[in-house]
Formats: C-alpha cells, structure tokens, sequence
C-alpha cells in the first residue's frame, strides 16, 4: 500500500475500552480517542457510541476522506461475513452484523477481524516483529488472545480465529475459564483472572496482605504489593508467570518462532513479567526453540489494535481491487 494512499479509520471493542483513530498506510494515527466500553448498556448503545466516536476521530484527524473502515473486536467472530458471533467479554454480543452496521454508518467498505490477530498483524508490520518469518503475539488483558505470523503470513485459521491462545490449557481441571473448560491460561493469566484469585485468596488467608485494605484489587495492585514484597502477592504472581511462561514454552516448542511478543494490559508489569517469563521458556523449552525466540514487549502499546485492524483494513482495499 502505497504512503500516499487514504488512511482508514480503526475501530477496537475491547470488554473494557473502545479505542478508535484514523491510521495512515505508514501507521501513524491521527484523531485516537479512548472511551471506557460500558458493555453493561447492551451492544446496540455500545456500537452507537463506538460510531460516533469513528465519526468524531475523522473529524479531529482532519486528513479528509477514509477509504475503509477496520474493526477489530474479540472472538469468537466471522471475518468474511462480519458478525460478531459470541465474544467471552461482551456476553450479549451475539450475531451482530457489526461488519454490515459499519458499512451502512459510514458509506464505505468495512472488514472485521480478531482483535488478538489485529495485534499480531500490527506488531508485524509496524512494530516489534517486524520482519519475523514467524512470530507470536500473546495479549494478556482483559481477557488473553494470540496471533501467529507463520512463513510472513498472519494464521487466521480455517475458520478466521486461530490463534486462540489464551486457551491453551495450564492447569487441567483448574479453575473455569470464559469459554467453559476448567484450566486454560485465560482463567489464570487475564487482568480479570487475576482479580478473581486474588479476591478468593484474600478471602481464604489474607487477613495480613495490605490488599486486604484496598477497596479494589485487581491485576496491578497485586503487581504493585509483590513488588514490595507482600507475601500473598508474590504468590499470585508467581503463579502467574509459571502460567504464562508454560504457555509460552509450549507454543515456542510448536512454532519455533523468531519472536514472541507480548502486549496487553498486564504487561505494564514491565520486568517483574517478562524476566520470569523469559527465564521459564530458557529453562524448560526444547533447547533449539528457546534459543532462538527472542521475547519481547509490543512496541505499539495500548493503540496496536487500532494500528492492527488498520492494517487488515489496508490489506482488504488491495485484495479488493486486486479481485476487481
């Protein structure tokens, strides 16, 4: 796609935050607002929100006219037809022809994709995979996605949500995760999870932890307490990373990948997530694997899913006219 191409406008639905901007063929973003999702008002307030807020960012971007709408959202989802089918973090999500509502909102082409291969695709094209022959994208937030670059080409599965690795299970028999079954790294690894284990551990044996004397915790409290020391605090965390870095292990074993990049929420962790992490993978990968998968933070921070549904948004406008 060439620079001087129009931009497009990204739309991300995350089950926390909406984030929109107009992005241009080079991946800069114009007009980027962030607005909490409210997903308890139901999807049809959220998305008349969501379209405004599309609407206010080409305003503010002021580079003129958009070609293309991208929207990236959590799975399960339907790419080619742009329903958003059931998403675990947005319970009343369901069939939503958002791909439909965007096009009749806007006047103009509109594609869907996983939010987690949106990441993916934008850290590989702009960001901390650039150039990687295979890469991985894990985002650890409200919930925990992935994305695979394999042989320079983004894995969308045969059905357009592989890369679900959030999934993977850790722990069988574990605790109950989103989708159902007992153990996988998202019910232990998401902000969410996290949150959850901490109020459980509180409540069983945590009368002494200063967590106890906060009326909120979640994730980064517990980062914060651990890195001072609290006891049960490192515990949870600890956990944590043995989680992700099982994880991680796993799917370096199975890919082989040149990078693993993590992105999300739960990474502002920074060091106290990423040494463990990087020294679990070293430890407990197949020697060749590990020794060749670099570990390393998204470059792109809190906007790569606009900067990644821009991206898939780029590449549907050249398919497009490549079909024409």
């Amino acid at each position: 796609m060439a620079a001087e191409s129009p931009p497009v406008l990204a739309l991300d639905i995350g089950g926390t935050k909406l984030a929109v901007g107009v992005v241009t063929p080079v991946g800069d973003i114009r007009g980027y607002i962030v607005e909490p999702t409210r997903k308890d008002e139901g999807h049809r307030k959220v998305i008349r929100r969501l379209f405004a807020l599309g609407q206010q960012a080409i305003r503010d971007a002021a580079l003129g006219p958009v070609a293309a709408v991208g929207i990236s959202s959590g799975g399960p989802l339907d790419p080619e037809t742009g329903v958003v089918m059931a998403p675990l973090n947005l319970p009343d999500w369901i069939d939503v022809p958002l791909g439909d509502l965007a096009r009749a909102e806007f006047g103009i082409p509109a594609v869907l994709v996983n939010d987690a291969t949106a990441g993916m695709l934008a850290e590989h094209r702009y960001g901390a995979a650039r150039g990687a022959d295979i890469a991985l994208y894990l985002t650890i937030s409200t919930g925990v996605g992935g994305g695979a670059v394999v042989h320079g080409r983004l894995h969308r599965g045969s059905a357009g949500n592989g890369g679900e690795f959030g999934h993977v299970m850790v722990r069988p028999g574990g605790r109950r995760c989103t989708c159902g079954r007992l153990g996988c790294l998202e019910a232990y690894a998401s902000g969410t999870s996290i949150a959850a284990r901490a109020r459980d551990a509180l409540e069983e044996h945590g009368a002494t932890s200063p967590l106890a004397a906060l009326p909120v915790v979640g994730a980064e409290q517990v980062v914060a307490a651990a890195r001072a020391g609290d006891a049960l605090a490192v515990r949870l965390w600890t956990e944590t990373t043995d989680v992700i870095g099982q994880a991680i292990t796993d799917l370096v074993n199975t890919f082989e990948p040149e990078v693993v990049v993590l992105g999300g929420g739960v990474t502002r962790a920074g060091d106290l997530l990423i040494q463990p992490v990087r020294d679990i993978v070293a430890r407990t990968g197949m020697p060749l694997a590990a020794a060749s998968a670099r570990i390393e933070f998204a470059e792109l921070g809190e906007s790569v899913c606009v900067v990644g549904a821009a991206a898939r948004a780029f590449d549907y406008l050249e398919e497009y006219t490549l079909v024409r």
